[in-house]
């Protein structure tokens, strides 16, 4: 690989990591608790977001009555796209300014929670939406104040947005994802209902499910918060701010719980324990990621789902789309494969943790073991070969590489110094694995 060592300076970095997390309140039966939860932050007016399909699923109507108990006044928006954009957004934030609403609860996956952020910065503190994105894409401008309650009801096992400061979106005009970041987008509360994954079709659960398992296995090898440079004010320290003995936990446990229930969550609908401990493993991941940041597989990914042309998978609308996390766990093996020795011990135990035996291996086949590994995983629940079970082939490698390289704040967070060179010779490995 082109991609170089970090050599940590003995002045100037980080001495500190930051904790942060929402409130959560995990269990079956929890959403009933979703309008008592609402009014104790002093919501009165809530705009309520989910999409069209949740809309008439019994989550929907248990929320609603729990909002409606709680003698809340409720605006609905089941407009959310899936996969969201910048218009899409635009749209949101212009009903939630209409609606007037002191409070937000949002009922769905990461595209609804996420939309549901971006509507309460644009309303909260309007401005254009390129103000708050990430560089260089966008202007990057602190969110300069508080935002109203929210409430984050996931119901996919993945993205671990309910407990995140993360919004993301393609930008249509850029043909990429990017997103905004401010811990001040991180819900209030996080009400998670393990009994909303029933309905969920085995392909979601699948392409979730990897998405957990790449946020543990991305946080738990990232950059160690005490290589990162101390910033100017305590304030202004990033929430992708390496690795961490906080999210090293979270990490460990979601690695464990995924190796032992993500097959039985995607094969049987009626698994109740393994579609919790997914759920659960989801929200342990989000809390890790968002305390520690993700990398590459996730910068590759952004590239990979927004520059889709005809892919369209299994239990998702039918137009061109690559989910998110199917789009995340297509790149990751080849990640893991070549950063192996950027720190060896930390892939090791990561493969150990998913089932490999580790007993006798030695730094070289670190990323070797961990690649196979989750390799394994992703193919026996249905995730497709590489780029090419995507629909990419090795001409469009160049544009996938420009596509990731505006994702500075995931690359940056890398194990080592990642270049286009970098990206190229990735992308070229993860055109298919079997």
């Amino acid at each position: 690989m082109t991609c170089r060592h970090i050599v940590a300076a003995a002045a100037g970095c980080e001495t500190a990591f930051t904790v942060d997390a929402s409130r959560v309140t995990f269990g079956r039966g929890s959403l009933d608790e979703v309008g008592d939860r609402a009014r104790a932050l002093g919501m009165r007016r809530v705009a309520l977001f989910t999409d069209a399909r949740l809309r008439v699923l019994p989550w929907f109507d248990e929320v609603s009555r729990s909002l409606d108990a709680a003698g809340l006044d409720v605006a609905v928006f089941d407009a959310v796209a899936i996969e969201p954009t910048d218009a899409s957004f635009e749209a949101a934030a212009l009903f939630a300014r209409d609606a007037k609403a002191d409070g937000y609860v949002s009922l769905g996956g990461g595209s609804v929670i996420d939309t549901c952020k971006a509507a309460n910065l644009l309303a909260s503190h309007p401005a254009p939406l390129r103000t708050y994105v990430n560089a260089p894409l966008g202007e990057a401008r602190p969110v300069p104040g508080p935002l109203a309650p929210h409430i984050a009801c996931p119901t996919t096992s993945g993205t671990g947005s309910e407990v995140t400061g993360i919004a993301i979106f393609d930008w249509l005009a850029h043909h990429a994802k990017t997103g905004i970041a401010s811990p001040r987008l991180r819900p209030s509360e996080a009400v998670v209902d393990p009994r909303t994954t029933s309905t969920l079709p085995a392909s979601v659960v699948a392409a979730s499910g990897m998405d957990v398992l790449c946020h543990a296995l991305e946080s738990y090898t990232a950059r160690p918060y005490l290589q990162r440079a101390a910033p100017n004010a305590a304030t202004a320290r990033p929430m992708s701010q390496g690795r961490n003995p906080w999210s090293d936990l979270g990490c460990r446990e979601a690695m464990t719980l995924a190796n032992t229930y993500l097959r039985r969550a995607v094969h049987d609908a009626r698994d109740a324990e393994a579609r919790e401990q997914i759920m659960w493993a989801a929200t342990l991941a989000g809390i890790a990621f968002g305390n520690a940041g993700v990398h590459v597989p996730h910068a590759m990914a952004y590239a990979v789902a927004g520059r889709v042309r005809d892919f369209s998978p299994d239990g998702y609308p039918e137009t061109p789309i690559v989910p998110h996390g199917m789009a995340v766990s297509v790149g990751a093996p080849a990640v893991f494969r070549a950063f192996g020795t950027f720190c060896a011990d930390r892939h090791l135990e990561a493969a150990g943790l998913l089932g490999a035996d580790i007993r006798g291996a030695n730094a070289d086949d670190a990323g070797d073991l961990l690649a196979a590994r989750v390799i394994e995983l992703a193919r026996s629940i249905g995730i497709p070969n590489g780029l090419a079970g995507v629909g990419y082939a090795a001409t469009d490698i160049a544009d996938l590489v420009a596509g990731t390289m505006p994702q500075q704040r995931l690359l940056a967070n890398a194990p080592c110094e990642v270049d286009a060179a970098c990206l190229h010779e990735l992308f070229e490995r993860a055109l298919t694995y079997w």
